[in-house]
């Protein structure tokens, strides 16, 4: 009798629970009818301390018309056989059904359905250079040493600069301990040839890069060795040459302390000050962060693309908390039940502390005011980026681009796509961005970037032949000069509207290939174009022209 009392209130309670879930969607569907009748701006909303998107954590990009075998999907949405790998969201079968809320189903962002031809004409050339050429960076830095912020403050000196802000090595020259990677940029989003460029550093906690309390290169780029082994389930690696009888430890394994090697062996323990941590498996070390700056098209008098001065975003993560496999096994359990049940996603923000992703991670970022100036985001538009660093299936404790750096020795430096081959990733032979091409039909997610299409398809079918015979990833992801001056205006009227809040990609004209509502009932990808995929990448490996999917199903 206890039981089936028991059960009927647990049944009593789910039922009312769900229906005020229901009113809340309900209550957002609405604000979103709202939006469209009444042309309420992205700043109303924020002034206003209103939801519009209560669904922000959506991309775009998963709004995408599949058509059923054109697959962008399986970039973040992946279930992996092993159980001791951290992430377990276990989430690639999103590649064969939707399991969207009640508001998720509705496409909330609107600027994708914005021709803007006509506002990009008003721009001209010269403004659009001299805009894009400007430091508001520093800027940015002067005023989070002021009351105003209580956060960290993510200091590079002439970071605004690129490559010159750092030593050969990725080492910043103004001792901050910042370290600049070379990676290869995730499809395709971060593309140039969708908008934007950008560069990522890293920095481990001050005890990671000091021996008896003083700072030692040679200890930093030890650990630093120890840490990419770690994430990318590696047991050796090149690096930079080090001295190990300076840091006192036989690093590649040969019993003898030699004053420059060049090999690094995987640890149970990291080394110098940091000695008594243990590295944990495909996980950071409590303390670690980064720093992402997304940044507008660069154009130099021969055509060429670099990382422009300005940047559209600033983008920080820190490790605050070490979480156990145990713990983050729960949350991630946590996540699935929330997304079963429908619930509204959630996070909790800690103000200029960071936002917290629930996996130990506090996050935060900055974008462009109307006059250019780089503001901290709102609540709703620092929520967006949880979509990516929360829970899907194929991160590596919450990343992307340093399981994705050029391995080794080789890796440590500013990014520089013309040093970065197409190599496929792990378990595959194609190379990663043919295979994408491919697999999408496309040179983006929306399948409407022309100049790839005509570029490197050939009746509707991806030269392999050709994408193969580069050189460099550069020049298959560098845009023409005048493709990357529209898109480089195309989003600056987008920061004139203040506008991120209905979408932050920079679409020159009105996308075709998006759903404005999802029907659920339908699949998104056909079994035989579901495919299994590791963000890590095979370095060793050359481009082949023998495609090997590994599908999912």
């Amino acid at each position: 009798m206890f039981v089936h009392r028991n059960s009927l209130s647990i049944l009593i309670f789910m039922t009312f629970y769900l229906m005020g879930c229901m009113d809340r969607n309900d209550e957002q569907a609405g604000r979103n009818e709202t939006h469209h009748a009444d042309h309420i701006t992205a700043l109303n909303y924020i002034e206003q301390g209103e939801l519009y998107n209560a669904e922000a954590v959506i991309p775009p990009q998963c709004y995408t018309k599949t058509e059923g075998v054109n697959n962008p999907c399986y970039i973040c949405h992946q279930s992996y056989d092993e159980k001791h790998r951290p992430n377990q969201m276990r989430d690639g079968t999103l590649q064969g059904a939707y399991a969207f809320s009640d508001v998720g189903v509705s496409n909330s962002w609107t600027n994708l359905f914005v021709d803007r031809t006509e506002s990009i004409e008003k721009i001209s050339d010269s403004v659009m250079h001299k805009y894009v050429s400007q430091d508001n960076y520093t800027d940015l830095i002067k005023w989070m040493k002021s009351d105003a912020w209580s956060g960290e403050v993510t200091e590079i000196k002439d970071l605004a600069l690129g490559a010159a802000a750092f030593d050969e090595n990725g080492l910043a020259l103004d001792g901050s301990r910042w370290v600049a990677f070379n990676y290869k940029p995730l499809p395709s989003t971060f593309w140039p040839t969708n908008g934007s460029t950008d560069d990522v550093m890293i920095r481990l906690p001050r005890i990671f890069s000091e021996l008896n309390g003083q700072f030692n290169r040679d200890v930093y780029y030890a650990n630093l060795a120890l840490v990419e082994l770690a994430l990318k389930d590696e047991t050796r690696t090149s690096q930079i040459p080090l001295n190990e009888q300076i840091i006192g430890v036989d690093l590649n394994g040969d019993s003898i302390l030699s004053q420059s090697v060049q090999t690094v062996f995987s640890r149970t323990h990291y080394v110098g000050d940091a000695k008594s941590i243990q590295v944990s498996y495909m996980l950071y070390p409590e303390g670690t962060e980064f720093l992402h700056s997304v940044r507008y098209l660069g154009m130099n008098e021969n055509g060429e693309i670099f990382n422009a001065k300005r940047m559209k975003e600033l983008r920080y993560m820190r490790k605050a908390t070490h979480m156990e496999n145990a713990r983050i096994n729960q949350t991630y359990y946590r996540e699935a039940k929330e997304k079963a049940l429908e619930n509204l996603p959630s996070t909790v923000d800690f103000a200029d502390r960071g936002m917290s992703n629930g996996f130990g991670w506090l996050l935060w970022g900055f974008i462009e005011d109307k006059q250019g100036k780089l503001r901290k985001q709102s609540h709703e538009e620092q929520f967006f980026c949880m979509g990516c660093h929360k829970s899907i299936g194929s991160t590596l404790d919450q990343t992307f681009s340093f399981p994705r750096k050029l391995a080794g020795a080789e890796g440590w430096g500013y990014i520089d796509l013309k040093k970065l081959k197409d190599v496929p990733n792990r378990g595959e032979s194609l190379g990663e961005y043919a295979t994408y091409m491919q697999r999408v039909n496309g040179g983006d997610e929306f399948r409407q970037n022309s100049e790839m299409l005509s570029k490197w398809f050939q009746n509707g079918k991806l030269n392999i032949e050709k994408v193969t015979a580069q050189p460099s990833i550069y020049s298959l992801i560098a845009p023409s000069p005048e493709r990357a001056a529209k898109l480089n205006k195309a989003y600056m009227t987008i920061v004139n509207e203040q506008s991120f809040l209905f979408g932050r990609d920079a679409v020159v004209k009105e996308a075709v290939n998006i759903l404005k509502e999802v029907d659920e009932s339908q699949p998104p990808l056909k079994p035989e174009f579901q495919y299994q995929w590791d963000i890590r990448l095979d370095w060793d490996a050359g481009s082949s022209t023998l495609a090997a999917d590994t599908v999912l199903n």
